[in-house]
C-alpha cells in the first residue's frame, strides 16, 4: 500500500508512463476511503451517533419515509401508522332517529276530542275521561288501541264496564271538544251547518242483547239521534224510534261511511253518500259523539266480559 501511495505522489510523468496502474491505484484509494466512511457513519448496535443527522430515502406502503431524528431513531413506525387504512376511515355517521310510532290519536287526528272509557279508576272522570294533551299518546287495551295494521282505532266496551251517571250502559266513545280539546263543544243547528263524517265498521256484539251505538248527536241531557246496530239491522234512531234504515242486513266487519249533517233546523244522515234519514229537529247545546256505546249490561243477561266493538278508520268534523 505504501508503494501505491508513493507512486501516486510521483510527478505527472509517472502517470503518463503508466496510466493503467495509476487508474487502479486511484480506484483502490477511493474504495478504501468510502469503506472507511461507511464504517464510520453506520450505527453500531443501539449506540447513538452524535454530530450531524442523516437522511434516508425509500418507500413504505407506497410513501416516502420521513427524516430520521438527530438521535438516530427511525420514524418508519409513524409512516406505517400514517398510511394505515384505519387512519383514513371516516367516522361513522350518527344513525337517523327512529320515526315516531303512531298512536290512536295520531291516526284519527283527535285534537278536538275527549275519550270516555268503560273503567273507573283513580284517573279523572267517573268513569275515566282522557283529555288532550294526554289523549295524544294514550292507549288502553282492549278499550282503545290501534288495529294490527295501524290504520284504524279499536273502540271496545264490555257489558260489565263502568257507566256514566246518566246511562246504564258502558262506552268507549269520543266526545266533541273545541280549543284543541280544552272546551266542550256546544252548538245549535238553527244556524250554520255542522257535519261529522265517520268511516267505520262494527265488528262485534254482545251475545244476549246484540246492540251498539256507533255515532250520535247529543245535547246537554240526552241523545238526539243515534246510528245503531241491533242484530243485523243498522238504522238511525231518534226518540227511541227508527227514522231511517241504513242497512237491513248488515254483516259484522263491513266498512261503511256515515255522514251526519245538522243545519237549518234539520238533521240528515247519509250512508255511503246516500241520504237515508231526514229529521226535522232544531236544538242547541249539541255536539257529536263517535265510538262504541254498548247497549247491554249484566242486568240484560250478558256476561261481564261480553262486549261490543267498533273500528273507526277516520272521523272529521266541520262547522261552517
Amino acid at each position: 500500500m505504501n508503494i501505491i501511495w508513493r507512486q501516486l505522489l510521483q510527478p505527472a510523468r509517472w502517470i503518463k508512463r503508466q496510466p493503467l496502474l495509476a487508474l487502479l491505484a486511484m480506484g483502490g484509494a477511493v474504495l478504501v476511503g468510502v469503506t472507511a466512511v461507511v464504517v464510520f457513519v453506520l450505527p453500531h448496535g443501539n449506540s447513538q451517533q452524535t454530530g450531524s443527522s442523516t437522511r434516508s430515502s425509500g418507500r413504505v406502503g407506497g410513501a416516502s419515509t420521513s427524516k430520521s431524528s438527530s438521535n438516530g431513531t427511525s420514524s418508519t413506525k409513524d409512516a406505517l401508522n400514517a398510511t394505515s387504512p384505519a387512519a383514513h376511515t371516516p367516522a361513522a355517521a350518527n344513525p337517523a332517529p327512529a320515526p315516531p310510532q303512531p298512536t290512536p290519536s295520531s291516526v284519527l287526528g283527535l285534537t278536538g276530542w275527549r275519550l270516555t272509557l268503560p273503567v273507573d279508576t283513580a284517573h279523572n272522570g267517573s268513569p275515566d275521561e282522557i283529555d288532550q294533551p294526554e289523549l295524544a299518546g294514550f292507549v288502553s287495551s282492549p278499550y282503545f288501541e290501534l288495529t294490527p295494521a295501524k290504520n284504524g282505532v279499536i273502540f271496545q266496551a264490555n257489558a260489565g264496564g263502568a257507566t256514566t251517571k246518566n246511562s246504564g250502559y258502558p262506552r268507549s266513545e269520543l266526545r266533541e271538544m273545541t280549543a284543541n280539546g280544552a272546551t266542550e263543544a256546544s252548538w245549535s243547528n238553527a244556524t250554520g251547518t255542522h257535519t261529522m263524517v265517520v268511516r267505520e265498521a262494527i265488528t262485534h256484539l254482545p251475545a244476549v242483547k246484540p246492540e251498539v251505538v256507533a255515532a250520535q248527536i247529543h245535547n246537554a241531557s240526552d241523545d238526539v239521534i243515534m246510528v245503531k246496530l241491533s242484530g243485523n239491522h243498522l238504522f238511525v234512531e231518534a226518540n227511541s224510534k227508527n227514522i231511517g234504515d241504513l242497512d237491513t242486513n248488515y254483516a259484522l266487519g263491513t266498512v261503511y261511511t256515515i255522514r251526519i249533517v245538522a243545519g237549518n233546523g234539520r238533521i240528515q244522515a247519509y250512508y255511503n253518500d246516500v241520504l237515508k234519514a231526514d229529521y226535522a229537529k232544531s236544538g242547541s247545546g249539541l255536539y257529536f259523539k263517535a265510538g262504541c256505546y254498548t247497549q247491554s249490561n249484566v242486568s240484560k243477561g250478558d256476561a261481564p266480559d261480553a262486549f261490543a266493538q267498533v273500528i273507526i278508520y277516520s272521523v272529521q268534523v266541520s262547522h261552517v
